[in-house]
């Protein structure tokens, strides 16, 4: 994917349940030390992120279906071996999307691996994906971080700092692994998003699906032009070159794309061509304020998205006591996505006496009373305080 991004997060301290101690299950957290990790499939994604693992001292061991791209990924420090690791406590699917479930159930059901692998994967597609898998230690994960360089000559170690990443959560969702790759991810850079896998495929068919549709097809459109008009391309300015840019990248995950995310991709494509067809009629009509209005609008949310690395200067940590049950992160990282509040860390703190634990979602200090409130009337005792 190629998409612009947003912060990195910080770690947080553990809290602990009333009259209760508690065991820390953050995993490799940002503070933790770094381990063994499995990357499956060596390109763009997969490159970056083991030169990303291992420039934070982790060994990583890797392959892909292209022996001779494993062979490049070695050479270019990508990897510490190539070939497969039973003993990695983290496996990165980096496959075109049709492969991942194959692939992560394949090593999520090996017996001859350690019993608590995390497998997550970089797709960007997940509703399907997840379903296919169906495993409480499968974390559908999308990082919204890309090159317009193709394959291992894109990859950077640094490429996910800055960037924004998705991780999927489902009521079988376990804590544990979601809390283990939550954590290895925001050690890259990356700020983490929790979604369910359904809003995360209909958000990026508007941000991300459809515009590379559209840059691609309004790149062929004058291509095509071009060839009645040779100067045409030699006049391309600065806006078509940026509206363009996208359609510059790896062709090869698009068709997976589309076929996963047919829906929520033709249901934006219908109102693009819808609003595309009202701006026509405005041209043809030379309705003069029509269209000043249709790009005004454009231009003040425009300049509303918000900034690239942009940090709130003051966090606040949302402490909600829990039963130890499945669904309960999927419940309130929904809570959070469907209120607009961007967690910058999460934690799992989990008791040592009995099955509950306490939740910490770290968020702006000015979203903490409502997401508070919010998951109070989901009948959670939740209470805030001030980290930064």
């Amino acid at each position: 994917m190629t998409s612009p991004s947003e912060p990195a997060c910080a770690p947080v301290a553990g809290a602990p349940v009333a009259g209760a101690p508690v065991a820390d299950a953050r995993g490799s957290g940002s503070g933790a030390a770094p381990g063994r990790a499995l990357v499956v499939g060596t390109g763009l994604i997969g490159g970056s992120l083991g030169l990303a693992l291992r420039a934070r001292g982790w060994e990583v061991h890797g392959y892909d279906a292209d022996p001779a791209r494993t062979d490049v990924a070695l050479a270019q420090g990508a990897l510490d071996d190539a070939g497969d690791d039973l003993d990695a406590e983290v496996a990165f699917v980096a496959t075109p999307a049709s492969a991942v479930s194959g692939v992560a159930r394949a090593l999520l059901e090996d017996p001859g691996r350690r019993p608590d692998l995390v497998v997550t994967d970089v797709s960007g597609v997940k509703a399907a994906v997840v379903a296919a898998v169906g495993h409480p230690r499968f974390v559908g994960g999308h990082p919204m971080a890309g090159s317009e360089q193709v394959g291992l000559d894109g990859a950077d170690a640094e490429l996910f700092v800055g960037s924004l990443w998705v991780l999927t959560t489902t009521p079988d969702t376990d804590l544990a692994a979601f809390s283990k790759v939550r954590g290895v991810v925001s050690s890259l850079g990356a700020d983490v998003v929790a979604l369910s896998p359904s809003d995360h495929d209909r958000l990026v068919a508007v941000v991300s699906h459809v515009p590379h549709l559209v840059a691609a097809t309004l790149m062929n459109a004058a291509s095509d032009a071009a060839a009645q008009d040779a100067v045409l391309l030699r006049l391309a300015a600065g806006g078509f070159r940026d509206m363009t840019r996208v359609a510059a990248g790896s062709p090869g995950i698009w068709p997976d794309v589309c076929a996963e995310n047919s829906p929520a991709i033709a249901a934006t494509l219908d109102r693009v061509i819808a609003d595309l067809g009202a701006m026509r009629d405005r041209v043809l009509a030379t309705d003069r304020d029509g269209v000043f209005g249709v790009l005004e609008r454009a231009s003040r949310a425009r300049r509303h998205l918000p900034a690239r690395g942009a940090r709130p200067e003051r966090l606040t940590e949302v402490r909600v006591p829990v039963p130890d049950r499945e669904g309960v992160l999927a419940e309130l990282t929904s809570v959070a996505g469907d209120l607009g509040i961007n967690i910058y860390d999460i934690e799992i703190a989990h008791s040592a006496e009995g099955p509950r634990g306490v939740l910490l979602l770290v968020v702006d200090a000015g979203d903490a009373g409502k997401l508070r409130d919010a998951v109070a009337a989901r009948g959670y005792r939740a209470t805030a305080q001030a980290i930064s």
